[in-house]
Order: structure tokens, then C-alpha cells, then sequence
């Protein structure tokens, strides 16, 4: 049986499937997120991020997504949601935060159709 004949997602728009070759993709980024579960690699990234993303051999794409704290270009980039939220404590992105920029939002924008989804 041929490897493709398992690849089943159907797409979503707007949504980046984290399959296996997502996984491979953000391998550098998820492990060096996920080094921020120490208080010291947290505070080594904060005073040298570009040397930090150098020693986890972050490519172009996730260095730049990191630079700019863009939770989805961090997705595209291979970056699994659960690392990510480390990432975004660093700089105290919760997660309305994330939800408004998936979704395009100002934060108070995102806070506000969460309200009126309550209702």
C-alpha cells in the first residue's frame, strides 16, 4: 500500500491541518518552544531571541514569524498550538489573543463576538 493512499484530510479553509509533515516541518520551532518551559530559556530568548532561534536552527520563515509574534504564520510555519502557547507567555499573548489574530480581530473585537456568542 502507497504511503499517499493514507493521506485522507479533506481541506478546511482557513485552517492548517498538523500532520506529520507539519510535524517535520516545525520540528527546530517546536523544540525550542517547548524549551520554554524553563524559566532560564525563557529569559535567554528574551535577552537574545535571534541568537536563541539560531541555536535551535530556526529557518527564515519561522525566525521572522517568531520576530513579529504572528501566532498563525507561526502554524504555517510547522508550529503546533500546544508549543506555541508557550511562545506566546513569553510576551503575555493569552489566548483572546490568539483567537483575535486567527480570526482577524481586534482583541476587544474578538472579546466582544465571544459575548454575544454567550447570549
Amino acid at each position: 500500500m502507497d504511503i499517499t493512499e493514507f493521506d485522507h484530510h479533506s481541506p478546511i479553509p482557513g485552517t492548517t491541518i498538523f500532520d506529520g509533515k507539519m510535524a517535520m516541518k516545525g520540528y527546530a520551532l517546536n523544540k525550542m518552544c517547548y524549551s520554554f518551559n524553563a524559566a532560564e530559556a525563557r529569559a535567554a530568548y528574551l535577552a537574545d531571541p535571534e541568537g536563541y532561534m539560531e541555536t535551535f536552527g530556526l529557518n527564515d520563515e519561522q525566525k521572522q514569524a517568531c520576530r513579529d509574534k504572528n501566532v498563525l504564520a507561526l502554524i504555517a510555519a510547522g508550529g503546533n498550538i500546544y508549543y506555541l502557547a508557550k511562545f506566546a507567555g513569553i510576551f503575555r499573548l493569552d489566548v483572546q489573543d490568539i483567537g483575535a489574530q486567527q480570526t482577524g480581530m481586534t482583541k476587544e473585537e474578538f472579546k466582544e463576538k465571544l459575548r454575544k456568542a454567550g447570549d
